[in-house]
């Protein structure tokens, strides 16, 4: 019998990589639930549908297939899009489309289908109080917006991603901050049990070892 864990925060608090390398180290499965909503704004930029209207995203909807795969890769009605989503354009339009109530319920239904088996690490802005209310283990994980910024700034680098400068990074991550934490249906909020871990000055061992730490009593049940 398997757990699942789920993972919030606000944005480039470094959710994904913790949960990617959970995933790797528990041999369990991770469900990056930004990517959906990633996904549907892209294909809503790419379609000129207007990010705020939500008939027009919840009929696209109908007709998309989001595909993620256990390695890390996304693919969006069969193109792979790893890196098309990750643009700092395409993160304020999923802020966006993410506001919308119905395309929620749309991608949350997906998502607890996904999680029915047990065995997912789930990293997104409504996992525990939303998605998977059950979950065993919940962490919300946060970090100052320099923090963030920086991290989101190395990251874009390294994977070859058309960013912006620092400071404008700085802006992006405040506004979407905001956006999530004030939208009307299920706004970003802690779960009244998850734990929460400041990864400010932490490195991603350390942040591993924290939520295996929290894990660990379940995990020995398992056995």
């Amino acid at each position: 019998m398997k757990i699942n864990i789920a993972i919030d925060g606000p944005s480039a608090a470094g959710k994904s990589t913790i949960a990617k390398e959970l995933a790797k180290k528990l041999n369990y499965v991770h469900l990056d639930t930004g990517a959906m909503y990633r996904c549907t704004s892209l294909k809503a930029l790419r379609s000129g549908i207007a990010l705020d209207d939500e008939n027009a995203v919840c009929e696209m909807l109908k007709d998309t297939d989001i595909r993620l795969t256990p390695d890390g890769e996304v693919f969006l009605d069969g193109e792979n899009v790893s890196k098309a989503i990750r643009t700092d354009e395409n993160s304020l339009a999923a802020s966006a489309v993410s506001s919308l109530a119905r395309v929620r319920s749309d991608l949350v239904k997906r998502q607890q289908e996904m999680a029915k088996e047990k065995g997912f690490i789930m990293d997104g802005r409504d996992i525990g109080t939303v998605v998977l209310k059950d979950a065993e283990v919940k962490v919300f994980m946060t970090a100052s917006v320099e923090a963030r910024a920086q991290r989101r700034y190395d990251q874009n680098l390294a994977q070859g991603i058309l960013t912006s400068d620092l400071e404008t990074i700085k802006k992006e991550i405040s506004e979407r901050d905001y956006n999530d934490t004030h939208r009307e249906f299920s706004p970003l909020r802690k779960a009244d049990d998850a734990v929460e871990i400041d990864t400010s000055y932490m490195t991603i061992p350390e942040v591993c070892d924290a939520v295996l730490k929290l894990a660990e009593p379940f995990l020995q049940k398992e056995e």
